[in-house]
């Protein structure tokens, strides 16, 4: 009986071990210590700093979160369900988790701190601004935005003297250009819901990131992204499993 419950602990232990190495990790110096970025799927990411645990858009689909740590911070950009996952978000939370969504959002999960375009806030001890995520160029029939202005968030988190941008799902809108000395960026890249990478370029001739990676890509070609920036030397592309 003893053997049998051993060996059933091992084959979860190892099938936990598995699932957490099929995510890609990338690992930045920072003036407050290193910052990894687990690369989830889609929209969804997973950043860890300075002791804290940071889950944008936590969707169950693309992660079993039952092998991930809990969350001192949720980030969730608009309230899509490939982006807002109530029941992924219970899982995640701790007494001391706190959640951060668009107002938007609010109609679907309660009891968070709401974030609008423009607004700045201080959450688990990091730095975080909401910013501006719409479409322009596609629409829905009716000429309605897939993601109308206003409602969705883009996010640029301040971790020591680094800050990452997660834009949500936009399109290379202007207010690009005011978002200053950004180091690493997530631009979404997948039509018809958001850029082409030739707009994903444009954006990055704004924001000028060190480090730029085109995430939400679906079937989109992430190499012709990297034909683009090419000759932008002040930026690298990294091409991760995010599609």
């Amino acid at each position: 009986m003893k053997k049998s419950i051993f060996l059933a602990i091992i084959l979860v232990l190892t099938a936990i071990g598995i699932h957490a190495k099929d995510f890609e990790k990338d690992v930045f110096k920072t003036s407050k210590g290193d910052l990894t970025i687990t690369f989830i799927g889609h929209g969804t990411l997973m950043m860890e700093f300075d002791g804290k645990v940071i889950h944008v858009d936590p969707v169950s689909y693309f992660a079993d979160y039952k092998t991930l740590p809990k969350a001192d911070l949720v980030l969730v950009t608009h309230a899509h369900g490939d982006h807002l996952d109530a029941k992924t978000i219970d899982l995640l939370k701790k007494e001391s988790t706190e959640i951060v969504m668009a107002k938007v959002c609010t109609d679907k999960y309660e009891g968070t701190a709401v974030m609008e375009n423009g607004d700045t806030g201080t959450y688990s001890g990091l730095k975080v601004e909401a910013v501006p995520a719409y479409n322009i160029k596609h629409m829905r029939s009716g000429g309605n935005p897939y993601h109308p202005k206003g409602e969705g968030n883009g996010y640029i988190i301040y971790f020591g003297d680094k800050k990452v941008y997660v834009a949500g799902d936009t399109e290379n809108i202007p207010e690009m250009s005011d978002f200053n000395d950004i180091d690493i960026a997530f631009l979404p890249m997948n039509l018809p819901y958001t850029m082409t990478p030739e707009m994903v370029a444009d954006a990055a001739k704004l924001l000028k990131p060190k480090v730029l990676y085109p995430y939400h890509f679906g079937e989109t070609d992430t190499g012709k992204l990297v034909e683009l920036m090419k000759n932008q030397k002040d930026t690298e592309v990294r091409i991760r499993k995010l599609n």
